[in-house]
């Protein structure tokens, strides 16, 4: 069984353009990074550890790894957030 990515539901050079998207997928990638957090895969031990500073730094790697992780098409929370904020702007109530 093969995994197909979905593609995303934006065409790239719109999504770009987009402020609400270009939001849309810092939402994701902030959610990403915190789950990443959670699964500590970035926590190693022993003569291979990078002690204190791999600590202190691991953040940063989380975040970036979430960022590529939206820009090759991510989970599909961006584009559920940039629906549902751009039909709360066509629906002000």
């Amino acid at each position: 069984m093969d995994i197909v990515p979905t593609p995303p539901s934006l065409p790239m050079p719109l999504r770009r353009q987009d402020p609400l998207m270009a939001k849309a997928e810092e939402m994701e990638a902030a959610f990403l990074a915190e789950m990443l957090g959670h699964t500590g895969l970035d926590r190693m031990e022993g003569d291979f550890g990078g002690g204190e500073g791999e600590g202190q730094f691991a953040s940063f790697l989380r975040q970036e790894q979430a960022r590529l992780m939206v820009a090759k098409g991510g989970i599909g929370l961006a584009e559920m957030i940039f629906k549902s904020m751009t039909e709360a702007a066509r629906d002000p109530a």
